[in-house]
């Protein structure tokens, strides 16, 4: 049986998705302002665990190599986090890095 990998039809970036899919023109509107304030939201939250990372491997003083270790990640990956490159990483993962270094994470919501 052979694998159908032939490309119809590519989405340029920046467009509604929502309306290529069919919605109405203000569904699609309103569907795709909810979706980017929820991106917008976790990319936030994200940025916050990972400046939380980086400033407590800047106050002990730690190269990356040192800081992977504690961390038990490759120094790639702590360089990602020194440099906020979110979309590299889920919450999870920041918030399993933060409990190995002793800042557990409480999660506080409507504030």
């Amino acid at each position: 049986m052979k694998t159908d990998t032939e490309i119809r039809h590519v989405t340029k970036s920046g467009t509604n998705l929502f309306l290529e899919l069919g919605f109405s023109r203000a569904e699609a509107k309103r569907l795709h302002a909810a979706s980017r304030k929820q991106i917008n939201d976790t990319l936030r939250l994200k940025e916050q665990l990972m400046t939380e990372l980086a400033d407590w491997i800047e106050e002990h003083h730690l190269r990356q190599a040192d800081a992977a270790e504690i961390l038990m990640v490759s120094r790639p990956r702590v360089s990602d986090v020194v440099n906020k490159k979110a979309s590299k990483f889920t919450i999870d993962t920041l918030v399993e890095m933060l409990s190995r270094v002793g800042k557990p994470v409480r999660l506080a919501i409507g504030r």
